[in-house]
């Protein structure tokens, strides 16, 4: 295990689940490391390939709501 999940949820908006959690990095990674590399989640013994994002997961200004 490299990181850990700490929250999940179905992204209505995004059209799929989405999972908050932590990854920890190596000294010196860049952002763009990060975000390039590839990442799995343990679910139920089932691994499920996952992205990284920086992007928030949420719509401050109510813009989505209203369209």
């Amino acid at each position: 295990a490299v990181g850990r999940i700490t929250s999940g949820a179905f992204g209505h908006y995004l059209g799929g689940s989405v999972g908050l959690g932590y990854v920890p990095c190596e000294p010196g990674a860049t952002v763009k490391q990060m975000l390039d590399a590839n990442y799995e989640i343990d679910v139920a013994g089932v691994r499920v390939q996952a992205d990284a994002s920086l992007k928030p997961l949420y719509d401050p200004s109510g813009e989505k709501v209203k369209a």
